[in-house]
């Protein structure tokens, strides 16, 4: 008897193995995880995705170990606005954050709210932030009080500096900003004033995050690893100057490459790659009115600061060798506002009793790979503007006045070109899966679709509210605030 329960039991192994890739192991409920989000890289920036004019070997090799996502789409498509929401699970209007904070704001993420690092600490992880923050640099609103053991980095973006765009000292309203503060947990560690100073940047937060992932081998960790760029100003270290013969954004890329593949060589080397689960996206998309400084949609309508899909579709891998299997491709919507809840789930922490907007993923990860993630998505902008809706391949774009790149010239080697903020877009349906970049609007032929997403948008304007209807909706919480 014994005998024959020990074959079914191999027979069993062996079919599980063949056929049930995604199984989770027993120790990957606390697996390492490492966030790394980049600034303005668009979904056409990588060459997994595209990109031409450079390469990402790194990255690619990343996304071939893993699952790459063509379908993933940040909470809202501005620096301080998109932040809030990865960290949070929630869209950014839900907890009071909208646009990009300038330094010295009055505003920022509430320490009510809570972060992915405050979740993980419930599990006695080691958390860190490094790179760019940009969610209120008060010290009441900085990485330390927010969940993360230490931080290293950028109280906001690289460009609220008082340098004109040729790195000269800056004339025009730029010059009352002080100047860029490089931090060190609590305290200034550094004073950026040019641009060959920047340049260091990409090899600095790549140096402390891969001392921190040294430090911390034997116990879990959550690094968020948060590049300054491609955000402009662009700039690159020695070591990468004109290193690719194909310009200034070929080189940052290929730095930006090199730190990657420093974090992964760095858990390689002390055995850490199984069970540690790196997540690679975007804040949003490029900044296209920097021409030849600027990244690529990859084709999709627009870019940075607008709903449309070249602003919100963006770059998303996750590689976790102890669970997903190598060279998957998820085509399923899903958002930044998902990974919150994903590891809560990974790492079996309750949720926040609060109200969130995420949803796990991790069942589409363990191999529930036909079920959708997310069926629905709210395209907010500016102050709390429902923009357009989405259900399934189908987008609801609401009159709106809004940013364009496609009237103007873009600029050139650090100037940008024209942007102008209030092109009167008008309302129109878009069949995604058919017209990715948005091109011909048509409503006409769905009526039972267009009142569907009618209907999700008036649900979303009692929830959320929506400053082009009036609405002021029932389910926001407040930014904190300092006096």
């Amino acid at each position: 008897m014994l005998i024959i329960f020990s074959f079914l039991l191999s027979v069993l192994s062996i079919f599980l193995s063949d056929n049930s890739p995604f199984l989770l192991a027993k120790n990957t409920q606390k697996p390492n995880i490492i966030l790394i989000y980049m600034d303005d890289l668009g979904f056409g920036d990588l060459s997994c995705n595209g990109a031409l004019g450079h390469t990402t070997p790194a990255i690619d090799k990343l996304a071939a170990k893993g699952m790459r996502f063509t379908n993933f789409l940040t909470a809202q498509a501005v620096c301080s606005a998109s932040r809030a929401a990865l960290l949070t699970g929630c869209y950014p209007n839900r907890v009071g954050v909208s646009g990009a904070y300038f330094p010295g704001s009055k505003v920022g993420l509430s320490p009510e709210e809570v972060t992915i690092a405050e979740l993980l600490k419930q599990r006695n992880y080691k958390t860190s932030a490094v790179g760019k923050w940009h969610l209120g640099d008060h010290p009441s609103f900085m990485p330390l009080n927010q969940g993360f053991d230490s931080f290293f980095g950028l109280p906001y973006s690289n460009d609220m500096w008082p340098v004109h765009y040729d790195g000269s000292p800056s004339t025009d309203w730029k010059k009352s900003i002080p100047t860029l503060p490089l931090i060190l947990n609590k305290d200034t560690f550094a004073l950026i004033n040019t641009l060959q100073e920047q340049g260091n940047l990409t090899k600095q937060y790549t140096e402390r995050a891969v001392s921190f992932i040294e430090s911390n081998k034997k116990e879990p960790f959550f690094l968020y690893l948060a590049h300054s760029m491609p955000h402009v100003p662009i700039a690159v270290s020695n070591r990468f100057n004109n290193y690719t013969g194909k310009g200034l954004f070929a080189d940052l890329m290929a730095e930006i490459d090199w730190s990657i593949d420093s974090i992964v060589q760095t858990l390689d080397r002390l055995g850490l790659s199984k069970n540690t689960m790196i997540i690679f996206t975007s804040d949003n998309g490029p900044w296209l009115n920097y021409g030849n400084h600027a990244g690529s949609a990859g084709g999709f309508r627009e870019g940075k600061g607008t709903t449309f899909e070249g602003g919100h579709r963006v770059p998303a891998i996750i590689c976790w060798p102890e669970v997903i299997p190598a060279g998957i491709v998820c085509n399923q919507l899903a958002s930044s506002i998902d990974i919150l809840p994903t590891i809560a789930d990974i790492t079996k922490v309750p949720l926040p009793s609060t109200s969130l907007d995420g949803i796990s993923f991790l069942p589409f990860l363990q191999g529930n790979i036909n079920h959708p993630i997310r069926r629905e998505f709210l395209y907010y902008y500016r102050k709390n503007s429902l923009e357009a809706v989405r259900y399934d391949q189908w987008k609801l774009v609401f009159k709106h006045p809004g940013r364009t790149y496609t009237k103007h010239l873009p600029g050139k080697d650090g100037f940008p070109g024209a942007s102008p903020e209030d092109f009167p877009f008008p309302e129109a349906l878009y069949n995604l899966s058919r017209d990715p970049s948005e091109s011909y609007d048509v409503q006409e032929a769905h009526p039972e679709i267009m009142e569907k997403l009618v209907q999700q948008a008036n649900k979303a304007r009692a929830d959320l509210g929506d400053d082009l209807t009036g609405v002021k909706g029932n389910g926001r919480r407040a930014a904190g605030s300092v006096n």
